[in-house]
């Protein structure tokens, strides 16, 4: 059965979507873009800043699960402009150290509010 998760410790969801749902067994996130829970956008940072931003908001949804960065199966890494995903890597190096998760990572057409990134994950409960 479906069960929506919610912290605030990451960007209140607004529209038709939740911050992260679960099964019991695997959870998924919702795309997370660099915005504080405070709500601040920091669209004019560097890839880097947002990159960190972004993945901090993944980790305090799993965190409200009960769960680490190292639950993490698959991420999906999606940029505005693929020239940045040298600098994108290497900050997203920092949360994935270990035994990193399954990956993709695509130039999109235009992201939220114009951010530079958008990450998603999902994660296991084993």
């Amino acid at each position: 059965m479906k069960r929506i998760i919610s912290t605030q410790d990451a960007p209140e969801a607004v529209g038709a979507y939740s911050q992260a749902t679960t099964n019991g067994d695997m959870v998924f996130t919702a795309g997370q873009i660099p915005m504080t829970p405070d709500g601040d956008l920091l669209d004019d940072e560097e890839i880097a800043v947002q990159t960190r931003q972004s993945l901090e908001n993944v980790k305090a949804i799993l965190e409200e699960e009960g769960l680490t960065m190292q639950n993490v199966l698959k991420v999906t890494v999606f940029l505005d402009d693929i020239d940045d995903f040298d600098e994108m890597n290497e900050a997203y190096k920092e949360y994935f150290q270990d035994n990193p998760p399954a990956r993709s990572a695509v130039e999109a057409g235009n992201l939220p509010k114009g951010v530079g990134v958008e990450i998603e994950a999902i994660a296991t409960n084993d």
